[in-house]
């Protein structure tokens, strides 16, 4: 083999391990989010995240998932030896978890939870969006995922017009955008 190949050869293993170490860094960086209603939806994530991050289906003990009155996305809260399933979205970054956190607005307050996966049965630590108000009257029954055919629609354009507004200098919250596509569970007209 000639220098040349040889040197090749070398560089080629050099970044192959300079990649594998940067893939482990991203990773280190990243964060996991337990999800459970509304962003279970691909749809609405594709259009927060602007991608489907891999996920996998996970369970949430002490806590439970209730309805909302009014709204068509529900809250969680901690509840002992309950348990809500949903799905934990992996290497989520931290401009994602931004992007998350300012959709999720001041209703909820995001609180590191430990989940398990569904599928390794593995527990990982996942940050999770909680309701703010734990004595909140309108929480009522459970919520159910049935919600997607009546409002999925609507709520990937509300979603759409969040995201059109979170670079704009003067935004508005997403309790506000979603007020503007929805009054008491219907679609707003405009």
């Amino acid at each position: 083999m000639d220098t040349k190949s040889k040197s090749f050869i070398r560089l080629e293993r050099e970044f192959v391990c300079w990649a594998r170490e940067r893939e482990r860094e991203r990773e280190r960086m990243s964060s996991n989010v337990f999800v459970y209603g509304s962003l279970l939806a691909e749809e609405v994530v594709q259009v927060l995240l602007k991608r489907v991050p891999p996920s996998s289906p996970a369970l949430l003990n002490d806590f439970q998932r209730f309805s909302i009155k009014g709204r068509v996305y529900p809250a969680i809260l901690p509840v002992d030896k309950k348990q809500v399933t949903g799905k934990v979205l992996l290497g989520i970054s931290d401009y994602e978890l931004y992007v998350l956190d300012t959709f999720e607005d001041v209703e909820y307050e995001r609180k590191l939870v430990e989940i398990s996966r569904m599928d390794t049965s593995e527990k990982l630590p996942a940050h999770t969006y909680v309701w703010g108000k734990k004595d909140d009257l309108n929480l009522c029954g459970d919520w159910d995922f049935d919600w997607k055919e009546k409002y999925l629609n609507d709520f990937v354009e509300m979603a759409k017009g969040f995201i059109d507004e979170l670079d704009q200098p003067e935004s508005l919250p997403r309790v506000a955008t979603y007020e503007s596509y929805f009054q008491n569970g219907e679609r707003a007209s405009t």
